[in-house]
């Protein structure tokens, strides 16, 4: 019996460890994506920007992020580690090494971190970029986090699993959330210079390099098979390592409808096959099917990410009419379609309910949106958060890194 134990152990371990490496690889997938989309001016810092987040999300989750969202708030892991019988967030008796929990866990903050960076680039600081990443990893996430996940009740008022909400990987927790962080900081920081002629209308704006973000997109879409593959927690038994399987399946079938029906739907509109469009919508299906992949049958997490597609591109549209400039539409995809992927998992999960999720979304948004407009408007009283008209001109680039990406293609 003990030996089974330990295997097993052994197994949830390594699988929980080799989920969370998939998830940090999509750390390289948002950096490539968001090198490809902006232009080529601006591919240094926006580099700069993603593996700097990464590196101060995994401190900040360590020195009180971890311990706030599952520990009550003290800093159990900073001052004294974690260990196999005393876990802060890990249910006794552990069935994998709580240190490989940490590691899953840190992984998710820094991709919450991610969505953030494409919204705001272009015209945003770098180091009003980073200050704000050291608030979102440490505090603002790990609050929203320790309510939905954690299980704490939100002030006190209400526990939101009671109300029957559900969210299995995060397409509110980490998604939405993101994106929220994201809209907050696009609303203080204003569009980009050109993005909008005298009447309102939206000039594009093309990327520098889509192979590149076609790599970032294909990149993220392997990634999220950790993402939503190691939220199952284990495969050392059958029943486990079937729900392992329907996961991955219905992420891989998610992100194929989401895209098709962008595709499709944007020659519909522009009468072109768009690329972006295409990319941005098998995104879209990754996330509506990350809030809910283990109960859907394939042919329904096709239809559910088919219309993540069909939502992304309505917002993108929707977003730019409205004067918010998201250059890679990272609120689209990871806000809009994250809230619906939140509204689909009581068609196929008997344990979630509208009102729960409705009342989910509400508080992951208000409270993400309201303490990072205000961490967004401090920083930007105090250093600026937008560099100036000269220095968006010439590329952010020089002025923050003091590198080009291709020297040897611009002047």
């Amino acid at each position: 019996m003990e030996i089974t134990f330990e295997l097993g152990y052994a197994l949830d371990t390594f699988y929980f460890l080799i989920c969370g490496a998939l998830v940090m690889w999509m750390a390289a997938g948002f950096t490539m994506l968001e090198a490809g989309l902006v232009r080529a001016k601006n591919t240094t810092e926006i580099l700069t920007k993603n593996v700097a987040l990464y590196a101060i999300a995994c401190i900040m989750y360590m020195v009180c992020g971890y311990s706030i969202m599952y520990g009550g708030g003290d800093f159990t892991l900073f001052l004294s580690g974690i260990t196999a019988d005393g876990a802060t967030g890990v249910a006794e008796p552990a069935t994998y090494a709580p240190s490989a929990d940490f590691f899953f866990q840190v992984v998710f903050v820094a991709t919450a971190m991610s969505i953030v960076s494409g919204a705001v680039a272009e015209r945003m600081k770098l180091w009003a970029f980073l200050a704000f990443a050291v608030v979102l990893t440490g505090f603002i996430y790990p609050m929203e986090g320790a309510w939905t996940w954690g299980g704490e009740s939100v002030f006190g008022l209400y526990t939101l699993g009671d109300l029957g909400f559900s969210d299995f990987a995060g397409s509110g927790i980490v998604h939405m959330a993101g994106a929220s962080a994201a809209l907050a900081g696009v609303i203080l920081l204003g569009a980009r210079k050109g993005k909008y002629t005298a009447d309102g209308k939206a000039h594009a704006i093309p990327g520098a390099n889509l192979p590149l973000a076609t790599l970032g997109t294909f990149i993220l879409w392997m990634g999220w098979f950790g993402f939503n593959g190691g939220s199952v927690l284990a495969t050392a038994s059958v029943e486990s390592a079937n729900s392992v399987a329907v996961v991955f399946m219905n992420t891989n079938a998610a992100a194929a409808g989401g895209l098709v029906a962008a595709l499709m739907l944007a020659h519909i509109l522009f009468k072109k096959a768009d690329l972006t469009m295409a990319l941005n919508g098998a995104l879209a299906g990754l996330v509506a099917i990350t809030a809910e992949p283990s109960t859907p049958s394939p042919l329904q997490a096709t239809l559910f990410g088919a219309l993540g597609g069909i939502f992304v591109v309505l917002s993108i549209i929707a977003l730019d009419k409205a004067k918010i400039d998201d250059p890679v539409g990272a609120i689209s995809v990871h806000g809009v379609v994250g809230l619906l992927g939140l509204l689909l998992v009581p068609v196929t999960n008997d344990g979630s309910t509208f009102s729960g999720q409705l009342i989910g979304a509400a508080t992951i948004f208000v409270w993400v949106f309201g303490t990072s407009f205000i961490v967004w408007a401090i920083i930007k009283a105090v250093i600026g958060i937008r560099v100036t008209e000269e220095e968006e001109y010439e590329g952010v680039d020089i002025s923050e890194c003091g590198l080009e990406a291709y020297p040897d293609f611009t002047k």
